[in-house]
């Protein structure tokens, strides 16, 4: 301890407070800790308080230190004409500008390529699941017409999903279902212009025509009917009054004279 004082003692400078401008001060209270009435001592593990308690310090020791250099004549604020030249030139700060610039790009792109790794890691996700969607279909549809081709169901609903029918007429709508009627430009056209029916082949004769004979009458078949000319009917009285042919013609001429 003597060592120390006698140290202290031999760079000790006795100079006046203006070369020196120490200020030297004890804890300063907090204003709102006074105020609520709690303790004013300074826990060292809390950092925020700590640095509190120095910024009250160093902000009284200026405020004891402006009127003693007021007092002095010393100014205390910078000219306004007052230039200072920077710690580092602008080739350095441009320098400094671009590596910056260049870091923010180079996160930006980082940025964007990772979102676009995302979409396509979703994008590839969804694929999947369509087409595992679509083989599942696949298999329930080959699946299905296996077991019609077996005769162990007799639905066609699988050929199109979207018809429904009602329970009493599955059977009637089942073959109907599998035919694909026209589109909507043939349905406006047969509705606008009509729809005549099929030309080719019309008048050919079916099974059902070819055994329906309500419509059959002999005697008009065997040209008995009225006006035909046969035994007893009119057409007999017809026939005498029907014109001579030309030989017969010139014969009566040749008698008459």
């Amino acid at each position: 301890q003597e060592g120390l004082k006698q140290c202290l003692a031999e760079f000790r400078q006795q100079l006046t407070w203006v070369e020196r401008l120490d200020v030297t001060l004890g804890p300063v209270a907090d204003p709102v800790s006074q105020s609520s009435s709690t303790s004013d001592a300074v826990d060292p593990e809390n950092d925020f308080q700590r640095e509190m308690s120095f910024y009250r310090q160093a902000q009284a020791a200026v405020l004891e230190a402006l009127p003693r250099l007021r007092k002095l004549q010393v100014p205390t604020r910078r000219p306004d004409d007052y230039f200072a030249e920077m710690a580092k030139s602008d080739q350095q700060m441009q320098k400094i500008r671009q590596k910056l610039k260049s870091k923010q790009e180079a996160m930006e792109r980082s940025e964007k390529a990772k979102q676009l790794r995302a979409m396509r890691k979703y994008g590839k996700k969804v694929q999947v699941e369509i087409l595992q969607k679509r083989q599942k279909e696949k298999k329930n549809m080959l699946n299905a017409v296996k077991k019609y081709q077996k005769g162990l169901s007799d639905k066609l609903d699988f050929l199109d999903e979207e018809q429904t029918s009602s329970q009493g007429n599955k059977k009637g709508s089942a073959s109907q279902r599998t035919k694909k009627g026209p589109n909507a430009k043939r349905r406006y056209k047969n509705q606008k212009f009509g729809f005549g029916g099929k030309k080719k082949g019309s008048k050919w004769n079916t099974k059902e025509s070819f055994n329906d004979v309500s419509s059959f009458q002999s005697k008009v078949a065997h040209n008995k009917g009225p006006g035909k000319g046969g035994r007893g009917g009119k057409g007999g009285k017809k026939a005498l009054n029907k014109r001579p042919g030309k030989r017969a013609r010139q014969k009566m001429k040749n008698r008459a004279r």
